[in-house]
């Protein structure tokens, strides 16, 4: 009886004194030295402008980060810096159909991203990200536009957040 208590008490330690740490958010940030991020706003510098996108883009990137990290957003001199701009909003005609007219339109948004961390310079970046939707032909862009460039958002924000600290 002794020996199979001894038995059950040494797993129990065993089990107990190894633990393993997963983060599921991604972030590989050392919070005992970085604990700032400042987001700027990213302008559109596109030659095609749908005004709405800037505050979608920037709240959801801004979001990204507060979210899924222990970073305090400030307004200037952070530890860690992104700043950038939309650089592209395109539509172009996907899957010809044939009588020749498109039965599917791509919306793709692109975004120049600069990135400065300030505690470790060698993982700074200066990129460009983009992301697309496609959508009928047969619907008229502004019915879907809202929906596509807050989902077109979300995929940036992801690729911006995994690129910057997700360090995969």
């Amino acid at each position: 009886m002794t020996k199979h208590f001894l038995s059950i008490l040494l797993v129990a330690v065993c089990i107990t004194a190894c633990t393993i740490s997963y983060k599921f958010n991604g972030a590989s940030i050392d919070y005992n030295t970085t604990k700032t991020i400042t987001i700027n706003d990213f302008p559109i510098r596109a030659a095609l402008v749908y005004p709405p996108l800037a505050t979608t883009f920037n709240e959801t990137l801004k979001d990204a980060y507060t979210r899924q990290t222990r970073l305090s957003l400030v307004n200037s001199g952070g530890d860690l810096t992104l700043e950038g701009e939309i650089t592209g909003y395109n539509l172009t005609p996907q899957a010809v159909t044939e009588d020749a007219y498109a039965s599917q339109t791509r919306l793709t948004v692109t975004v120049r991203v600069r990135y400065v961390d300030s505690k470790n310079p060698a993982n700074d970046l200066d990129r460009t990200f983009s992301a697309y939707r496609d959508f009928p032909s047969s619907s008229m862009l502004t019915d879907v536009q809202d929906e596509l460039i807050t989902q077109i958002s979300q995929e940036l924000a992801d690729l911006i957040f995994n690129a910057t600290v997700g360090n995969w």
